[in-house]
């Protein structure tokens, strides 16, 4: 399969070019990117990383370039989230079957139908049940912005919130308009609450945990290869 790997965050991009630093990085207009081989059903098989930038509005650009560009058969997002405390643990992996864009703010007419036409349900039929790692499979809110204390009860209450990102909605919207099949995977670095959040004014705390996510969520990329692979 023709795959590409998008990584949004530059600490994740960062962590990925560490676990890889062996080839050589290209660039384009959107960012940067390699080759690498992993091992897929035993056989050596090529696979493009791409570095898509943070945000929705790069995350939303570098997907459209990625699919014209190269017409992969599957991308897939590996990342880093936040989680609501209380309603999941640091260290989960959160396979995405949903995504909503909460940060939407319409005055003149509807809210909800603004919110609804930004919302994409990811079709995950094709992966069955035996999973490569543990996941908990569910929705992930995705905005311009971290969790922000005082959203917490309105977006457990409204969407049943459990974690939360930057581009994961933008990358999912593109990927669905192009009919383009996308596998999102996000660890959680750190909870957040009404009273706080964990990494908030310790960047370094998300650093650390960040690392290790990535270097999780790329070890099990093979496994999820070869559950696509038999597509």
């Amino acid at each position: 399969m023709n795959v590409v790997v998008i990584i949004s965050a530059d600490i994740e991009w960062r962590s990925i070019c560490k676990l890889h630093a062996h080839v050589d990085i290209f660039h384009s207009p959107m960012g940067e990117w390699f080759l690498d081989e992993i091992e897929v059903f035993q056989k050596r098989e090529s696979i493009r990383y791409f570095h898509g930038g943070w945000g929705k509005i790069s995350a939303a650009a570098s997907t459209q370039y990625v699919i014209d560009q190269w017409r992969p058969d599957l991308l897939i997002n590996l990342g880093t989230c936040g989680g609501i405390k209380g309603q999941i643990d640091n260290g989960i992996v959160v396979l995405v079957d949903r995504t909503i864009v909460y940060d939407i703010i319409e005055q003149m007419g509807d809210n909800i139908a603004a919110t609804a036409y930004y919302t994409t349900d990811l079709d995950l039929s094709w992966l069955g049940k035996d999973y490569p790692m543990d996941v908990i499979k569910t929705s992930i809110v995705s905005a311009d912005r971290d969790l922000i204390v005082q959203d917490i009860p309105h977006l457990k209450r409204l969407y049943g919130a459990q974690a939360g990102d930057w581009e994961s909605g933008a990358i999912a919207f593109v990927a669905s308009k192009n009919n383009t099949p996308l596998l999102i995977l996000r660890g959680v670095t750190d909870l957040v609450d009404e009273s706080g959040g964990e990494a908030y004014g310790h960047i370094e705390l998300f650093e650390q945990t960040a690392h290790i996510i990535m270097q999780r969520l790329d070890q099990s990329l093979s496994g999820w290869l070869e559950i696509a692979g038999v597509l």
